[in-house]
């Protein structure tokens, strides 16, 4: 028998042989194309079946990825195209929010210099003289021009994209909060006279607004643009590039020294079409207007006039100018949040780069330092540059967690050392608080509906006011909001609260509950009352209101304290709101009533209007001296606003006013 002999082992291994002219170099390799093809053959030829299959696999599965890949940049690169031909310039933002519609007005239109006769008010020219039209026709829906982009085209084209995507993933998500048994869903609107906007991102909306027919101005709204002329007349003769003018005596009044009152009616003269105005303006604007002053500002008025004004009028006009100054005093505003608990100090050196709180104190207002969000948050969006957002959202943050609220309600103080809430039990919807409730929900619309956290505090806020402070006076039983201190309740109403009605419609009109629009039009029947019910017309700064029913009293009483009129704008801005959403000409007729009792009492013949020190007295309302600068920059600009009804002119599905009636756009959801 033999015995077995183990089978060698496979072995994979390539042979090569060299003949004996290749090995001394003669007939071998002479790089010819015959030689090439046979050598790679051969070499192929030698390749084990697994090598030669692997490399046949990796061939396939790249031509496969290549023709995808193919695909996909080719459907990129048309839909790149076809956005740039449209937008030439994308809106610079954070990463991950989105604006919804960097809207942007037509020029203003050069208005006629006859104040006399409303005809030759008309801010713009036509064809057709007979018909008078305002000057801004309507929004159209294109970035504004700037000089440094920080996105690329390829973000703009993704920015018209993915928000419908965004919206449906929304709506199935996060559309849904229950809050107290209520059910809130923010996609919802209630049915205004205006047109909710859906996907104002698609280019159809677009060419649709450029198309649109401008609405004819009105006649109130022509009262309105020569109250504006008038008072503009006055400023410009005798407070050209200072704060505030003093109409009686022909001259101004300082508060920071840098003409407040012209940066607060930029976007007002621009929305009314006042093209000469504005342009003078704008050239004070770039000549003029430096913040390398060794001067205090206060935060909040900074923020809202200065910084909101700039915002505003860069969105409307597309002029990098205003967002350049922008930039500048919004870093200048920043050393304010160098504090222990970051809680911002309310005053600050903007020249020197230091800040401090008010020389009594250690504590800033809760309004003062949750009113200043939407404005910083928007300079973060334009610049790229998160640290204005990132501080204004630590604020938010810390008093979201801070005990100490009543019900939702906060006190009126808080501490730039401990952060903490300072004053307690003393909760009220007026001064030193007031726009902390409007700002939260504010800042959830600008941010596209995402921020629940700002919603929860904010709806919290309002079942406190309904189970704290809503009372009802006597004889009419109107709907009023007092004040609670320390376990009692006071009949005691601020003209600032009248900003509620406005807000609580706005909510309502964003998808909140039903009930705030009930609210919303008792309380604004309740401001207008207070202004009816005084022997001007004109409301005081406070009221009080009877609780129990007297033979010959009023609803409303007016301590000699509290009966001067400021010119202020909260019950003409929450008249605009509800006209916006409901329809109702009533609510344009009690503006119209405002309007004309301004004119009668405040209005000085050599230019300008006056706050006024006594409501009570129409042979002598005691004018005070004095034209504040929201008088501009609100009063009147709702009142243009209330008279128009073009909805496309600040449509509010795309645009949201700060406190001091600067509109900054709405982003779009992430």
């Amino acid at each position: 028998m033999y015995s077995a002999v183990p089978a060698p082992q496979r072995r994979d291994f390539i042979s090569v042989t060299l003949s004996p002219g290749e090995a001394a170099g003669v007939g071998g390799y002479n790089n010819s194309k015959a030689w090439r093809r046979r050598s790679c053959w051969r070499k192929w030829k030698q390749l084990s079946r697994l090598q030669r299959s692997v490399i046949l696999f990796l061939f396939a599965f790249l031509a496969v990825c290549g023709v995808i890949s193919y695909t996909n940049m080719g459907e990129q690169w048309k839909s790149l195209t076809n956005k740039s031909s449209e937008d030439m310039k994308p809106e610079p933002e954070i990463p991950g929010l989105k604006p919804a519609n960097p809207a942007v007005l037509p020029a203003p239109q050069k208005a006629d210099a006859n104040l006399g006769q409303y005809e030759e008010l008309s801010p713009q020219k036509h064809p057709k003289p007979l018909h008078v039209r305002r000057g801004p026709p309507n929004l159209q829906i294109r970035p504004p021009r700037r000089e440094a982009r920080l996105q690329t085209q390829d973000d703009a084209g993704r920015a018209k994209e993915e928000p419908h995507r965004a919206d449906k993933e929304e709506k199935t998500e996060k559309s849904v909060i229950s809050w107290r048994g209520a059910v809130i869903e923010p996609d919802q609107s209630t049915e205004p006279p205006s047109n909710k906007i859906k996907e104002p991102e698609k280019p159809s909306s677009l060419e649709g607004e450029d198309q649109k027919e401008p609405v004819p101005i009105n006649e109130r709204q022509m009262a309105v643009i020569e109250a504006f002329r008038h008072a503009w007349k006055g400023y410009k003769e005798f407070a050209w590039g200072h704060d505030e003018l003093k109409p009686l005596s022909k001259s101004y009044s300082e508060w920071f020294g840098l003409g407040l009152t012209l940066i607060d009616a930029l976007d007002t003269m621009w929305i009314l079409g006042l093209k000469e105005e504005f342009e003078e303006a704008r050239k004070w604007v770039a000549t003029d207007l430096l913040f390398d002053k060794n001067v205090d500002v206060n935060l909040f008025e900074s923020t809202i006039r200065i910084l909101g004004g700039l915002l505003s009028t860069y969105h409307l006009s597309g002029d990098s100018l205003f967002l350049e100054k922008a930039k500048d005093i919004g870093n200048r505003l920043m050393p304010a949040f160098n504090t222990p608990s970051k809680i911002p100090y309310s005053d600050v050196n903007i020249g020197r780069g230091t800040a401090h709180p008010p020389r009594w104190t250690s504590d800033s207002t809760v309004a003062e330092v949750t009113s200043i969000q939407l404005e910083f948050r928007e300079l973060s969006r334009l610049t790229g540059d998160e640290k204005f957002k990132k501080a204004v959202d630590e604020v938010m943050k810390h008093v979201h967690a801070l005990s100490g609220k009543n019900d939702g309600l906060v006190p009126m103080f808080i501490n730039t050392n401990s952060g903490q809430f300072t004053h307690l039990g003393v909760y009220t919807l007026g001064a030193r608080a007031d726009s902390y409730y409007e700002y939260l929900l504010k800042q959830w619309i600008q941010g596209g509906k995402q921020e629940n956290e700002l919603l929860e505090d904010y709806m919290r806020a309002i079942e406190g006011v309904k189970k704290h402070l809503l009372q009802r006076s006597q004889p009419k039983k109107l709907t009023f909001v007092g004040e609670f201190a320390h376990g009692h309740f006071s009949a005691k109403m601020d003209h600032l609260v009248c900003f509620l009605p406005g807000t609580l419609a706005l909510g309502a009109h964003n998808g909140l509950t039903a009930d705030h629009m009930e609210l919303a039009k008792a309380l604004i029947e309740t401001c207008y009352q207070m202004y009816a019910q005084v022997e001007t017309g004109l409301s005081p700064e406070i009221v009080h209101f009877n609780l129990h029913a007297q033979k010959g009293r009023k609803d409303v009483e007016i301590k000699p304290a509290d009966r001067h009129n400021l010119l202020r704008p909260e019950t003409v801005e929450s008249l605009f709101y509800l006209y916006r959403f409901t329809g109702d000409k009533k609510y344009q007729d009690w503006g119209w009533e405002i309007l004309q009792n301004f004119n009668k009492y405040t209005r000085v013949s050599t230019g300008g209007y006056t706050s006024i020190n006594n409501v009570q007295n129409p042979s002598n309302p005691e004018p005070r001296d004095k034209m504040e600068s929201f008088f501009l920059g609100e009063t009147l600009k709702y009142m243009f606003l209330l008279f128009s009804d073009d909805v496309d002119l600040i449509n509010l599905d795309k645009y949201v006013f700060n406190t001091e009636a600067h509109p900054l756009p709405i982003w779009a959801p992430a």
